[in-house]
């Protein structure tokens, strides 16, 4: 994960999707499991939303934002299932969003990338969760292996607007449930 750098007192944030427990819990210790420093900082998610610096004074310009945005959205159901990998592009392995889920992630994500939130991505959005980042090859063969089997259904009510801290943490500051 790249964090971006913060000129004076710029806040660095992001939007996600929170998986809820007990899936969390499994998808922690797999990240953990895999020697992923990250595991216990980031909390898995579904990004919508990268992260992004912003100027303290458009916070609630952006809050505004992400409520229209969630209460144009109706609630709906993800899957998750089985692990996939971004590389050689990029050394990620994830546990895949299968179609139940995706096509709504991905229209979300361009709700949300847009007004005060606009930006060019890096890469294609492609809806997914992190279990293995920036790790040797045997690491992420690991991790891909031992979550390849991974499967959870869960409804999507709400997304969630992160800020990650000094201390490295990422904690989710506000919640904007999904109301249309």
């Amino acid at each position: 994960m790249r964090a971006p750098v913060r000129r004076g007192n710029q806040l660095r944030i992001g939007v996600a999707i929170p998986i809820p427990e007990p899936y969390t819990s499994t998808l922690t210790r797999a990240r953990s499991d895999a020697g992923d420093p990250l595991a216990h900082s980031v909390p898995p998610h579904i990004t919508l939303l990268p992260p992004t610096v912003i100027e303290p004074e458009h916070l609630g310009e952006v809050v505004d934002h992400l409520t229209a945005v969630a209460s144009a959205q109706a609630p709906f159901v993800i899957e998750l299932d089985g692990t996939a990998s971004f590389r050689p592009v990029s050394p990620v392995v994830f546990v895949a969003v299968a179609a139940t889920g995706a096509n709504a992630c991905a229209v979300l994500q361009q709700k949300v990338n847009q007004g005060p939130l606009a930006q060019e991505l890096r890469f294609p959005y492609h809806p997914h969760v992190t279990i293995a980042h920036d790790l040797a090859d045997d690491h992420l063969d690991r991790a891909e292996r031992l979550m390849a089997g991974f499967d959870a259904v869960f409804p999507v009510a709400h997304f969630s607007l992160y800020e990650f801290a000094d201390d490295g943490v990422w904690r989710d500051v506000s919640t904007f449930v999904l109301s249309n």
